[in-house]
């Protein structure tokens, strides 16, 4: 991915300015985001990424309910950016964002503990999916854990029907590793363990999943649907 070939939050740069509004009317943003952040759970001094910050909802919430953390955003899209600095203004929180390419993440090796990301990887193509995750286990440092809020497998046929409209509208190409189930496979192959899927909820777009995965060498390669 580049930030040429983003996908705008929602498909269409005219819509950006809408999307915390239709998210908040769609979707329980606040249980799962705060489900998100309970489950990041970061220390005193830690330093934790959101990639794809987006407007900057979830880093704010991270930041007011850990103060005692560095709070980093990385986002392709600058316009979605000036939505996110104006809301950090606002929030009067201490957040440091940055423009990326979308390749090269730009922090040092080994720098990072935790790595939050909310309905971003359903916008990545495969092998931007698997760019994005090497990236992210070479940002987070030994023992350091992934947690991803985004679509995964529908649990049921109900869930499948609504989740193919949603599939035409962002992409089938970009949404068929979600919706087939191969998101905690794509963290594997790019060396996370004990991936494993926390919570479901059922949505009118889908099934929405909240997936960990840690950074360590580990002979526990356990894959767990709870």
């Amino acid at each position: 991915m580049s930030n040429e070939t983003y996908i705008p939050a929602l498909r269409y740069n005219w819509l950006t300015a809408f999307y915390d509004w239709l998210i908040r009317l769609t979707l329980p943003e606040k249980e799962f985001k705060n489900e998100l952040a309970d489950q990041a759970c970061p220390q005193y001094g830690h330093r934790v990424l959101d990639f794809g910050m987006g407007t900057g909802t979830l880093s704010i919430l991270i930041k007011k309910r850990y103060p005692f953390v560095t709070m980093l955003g990385i986002d392709v899209d600058p316009k979605v950016l000036k939505i996110a600095k104006h809301k950090i203004a606002k929030s009067k929180v201490d957040v440091d964002f940055y423009t990326y390419g979308g390749k090269k993440i730009p922090l040092n090796d080994c720098s990072i503990d935790k790595v939050v990301s909310s309905l971003v990887f359903h916008h990545l193509l495969t092998h931007q999916k698997t760019d994005s995750l090497k990236e992210i286990y070479r940002v987070l440092k030994e023992n350091g854990t992934l947690h991803i809020a985004d679509w995964g497998k529908p649990s049921n046929f109900f869930m499948r029907l609504v989740a193919y409209p949603f599939q035409l509208f962002d992409g089938i190409k970009n949404t068929r590793d979600n919706i087939n189930g191969r998101l905690p496979e794509l963290m594997r192959e790019a060396g996370f363990k004990d991936v494993c899927i926390l919570k479901k909820y059922n949505t009118v777009f889908g099934t929405l999943q909240l997936f960990e995965a840690t950074k360590r060498e580990s002979p526990n390669t356990n894959f767990s649907l709870n």
